[in-house]
């Protein structure tokens, strides 16, 4: 499967039944690995955060979160076959995750979302197999009793499958640090998915998701903790997209010579 390199991250060329074989391969395998779902807030945090791009130099796959990074890569000629997010796992490969009878375990979120998560899921995909739930305290990262608690906790139930949902990128830094302990064949960071399938955050309209406007709609739920990111941080990946345009035209140039 090829890799595009685009602000110096390598993703791997995945739409949604790629990263399933993944997954399976993993699984079949029992390789312990994570995969790293990629979006604009990404890109900005990897530019100042040393730890963040170690995360990033030892996943089993980079995968596209977010149409603008989809439309980046179509200015920059190295088109991506699609936005693979998080939020939309369950959706598009729900069914699969049931008939494989995959073992999952949810990670995060306020006490009692995974739970309500897990039950309006179960509607959908009666057979889906969610061997455990868990809502860590605040700060459980740094809390050394608690990360043992989990650590232990996904051992017993020896998930196929681990989601974690805590926010990036402290769920990713998270796998990281202790994905090698618990050894389940596949672990990923979901973001707010846990609250998506419990409801208790509503996710963007389908033609927002499609047109790139998730980030506005969630700037209008929570206004007060997203403000700084995508109307500051964020709006950084305008720049270096433009330095990448720039970059590319001048190896296009060079090579004309």
């Amino acid at each position: 499967m090829s890799r595009v390199n685009m602000f110096d991250v390598n993703f791997d060329n995945y739409d949604f039944n790629d990263l399933l074989e993944f997954i399976d391969r993993a699984i079949q395998t029992q390789h312990h690995s994570y995969i790293l779902t990629c979006n604009v807030d990404h890109v900005i945090k990897l530019r100042k955060d040393d730890e963040f791009r170690r995360v990033y130099s030892g996943a089993g796959a980079v995968v596209a979160d977010g149409m603008p990074i989809i439309w980046a890569s179509k200015l920059l000629r190295k088109p991506l076959k699609e936005k693979v997010s998080g939020s939309d796992l369950f959706h598009k490969l729900g069914e699969a995750f049931e008939e494989r009878n995959y073992r999952l375990f949810f990670l995060g979120s306020a006490r009692g979302v995974p739970e309500k998560a897990m039950h309006n899921l179960q509607e959908s995909f009666p057979k889906m197999n969610i061997v455990g739930c868990y809502s860590p305290s605040y700060g459980f990262e740094k809390n050394e009793e608690e990360n043992k608690r989990i650590v232990e906790m996904l051992i017993e139930s020896r998930p196929d499958i681990v989601f974690v949902g805590v926010g990036a990128p402290k769920q990713e830094k998270w796998i990281y640090q202790h994905y090698g302990t618990y050894r389940a064949p596949v672990s990923i960071g979901v973001g707010a998915t846990f609250d998506f399938l419990s409801g208790s955050v509503k996710r963007a309209p389908d033609f927002m998701q499609k047109t790139g406007f998730e980030w506005f709609w969630r700037l209008s739920q929570e206004p007060r903790r997203l403000w700084k990111r995508y109307l500051i941080e964020d709006s950084q990946f305008l720049i270096l997209l433009a330095k990448e345009m720039l970059k590319r035209n001048r190896l296009k140039g060079g090579n004309a010579e």
